[in-house]
């Protein structure tokens, strides 16, 4: 998968999730930007909200605390171009159809939260942007994994997407999550044909995250704070600061280079040793020169020098073309 100039199959893309721990503070957005870059996150990402189209006037303080968060089109957009300037991808979940629209020009992928992986028509309008889709798949949504892959298909046919790219990742929605709740075998129902599997954390800490991408996740998303302490918000508390964030970014590269590629044929750590470590097919007892050679006569030692193992069916019939001594591997030119 494709997010930007980052491809998965070559590195874990690494998402730090800001969401809403900056609290409206538009100068703490921006430094967390530079923070997540610093760290090595791929990409920071944000939350699109507009309060008024996701909860009913009657929800008060919730509105209150929305509109607190609330950026503008206008500020997102500065947001954009800091992350640029810092070298990382900017993203941000939008909550409604209105902010994918506006979110288009500004970011390389979509992410749908796990309460809208049910919300069709949103899945529907970031689809037809052709952009990637990262599709938390939580509140239990993982076995109907390739439900929603066929409808994202059917969208991607119906706007005339020809190369769409989708990601699902497997998350707990529980704030913070039990690491005993984690139940990263969530993911194989994930591995569909032309899906990326990644994992959301709402772990405390980042014990977990480094074991997902060993499990296979390519796509870690991690929420990011200043601070664990910086409000009774509940985010902080189960975000990694910047310096948790940094050591993240260094275990999943471990983790990833530890997996390596499975195709690799010869590791050059290997390189030297084939040789020391394979047999070859030797001589049980001297054999004189025109004796014809049984299959009693074959062992088997190391390294190999001669013929190997599976070419017994050249050696046993032949006559001895010299004397060969005990343990000798045969070649062929001792054959006749």
């Amino acid at each position: 998968m494709k997010i930007g100039h980052i491809d998965t199959d070559q590195e874990v893309f690494l998402i730090a999730e800001v969401g809403n721990n900056h609290e409206g503070d538009f100068r703490l957005a921006c430094e967390l930007v530079r923070l997540a870059a610093g760290a090595g996150a791929h990409a920071v990402k944000f939350q699109t909200i507009i309060p008024e189209r996701l909860v009913p006037p009657s929800q008060e303080a919730r509105l209150a605390t929305l509109r607190k968060f609330q950026f503008s089109p206008e500020q997102f957009r500065k947001l954009r171009d800091e992350a640029d300037r810092a070298g990382i991808l900017f993203m941000s979940t939008p909550f409604d159809l209105i902010a994918v629209d506006m979110l288009a020009p500004l970011v390389p992928a979509f992410k749908i939260a796990s309460g809208d992986n049910d919300f069709f028509p949103l899945i529907e309008r970031a689809a037809a942007t052709g952009k990637p889709l990262i599709i938390s798949m939580g509140l239990g949504h993982s076995p109907r994994a390739s439900e929603l892959r066929d409808f994202v298909d059917a969208m991607w046919q119906k706007h005339g997407v020809t190369d769409g790219q989708l990601a699902f990742l497997h998350c707990v929605v529980s704030y913070p999550t039990p690491p005993e709740d984690a139940g990263l075998f969530g993911m194989w129902p994930l591995r569909l044909p032309g899906v990326t599997v990644g994992y959301s954390d709402h772990t405390i800490g980042i014990r977990v995250a480094p074991l997902a991408v060993a499990a296979g996740a390519r796509i870690i998303e991690k929420h990011f704070t200043i601070r664990h302490d910086y409000s009774e918000f509940r985010d902080h508390q189960l975000s990694a600061n910047p310096d948790e964030l940094r050591d993240l970014a260094k275990a999943i590269r471990e983790v990833d280079a530890m997996l390596g590629h499975g195709t690799a044929p010869l590791r050059k750590s290997e390189a030297g040793n084939e040789l020391a470590v394979r047999r070859s097919i030797a001589a049980t007892r001297a054999i004189s020169k025109g004796e014809i050679i049984t299959e009693s006569d074959l062992c088997w030692l190391r390294p190999r020098t001669g013929m190997k193992p599976g070419e017994e069916h050249l050696v046993c019939g032949r006559h001895a073309a010299r004397d060969i001594a005990a343990g000798e591997a045969f070649t062929p030119d001792m054959l006749s």
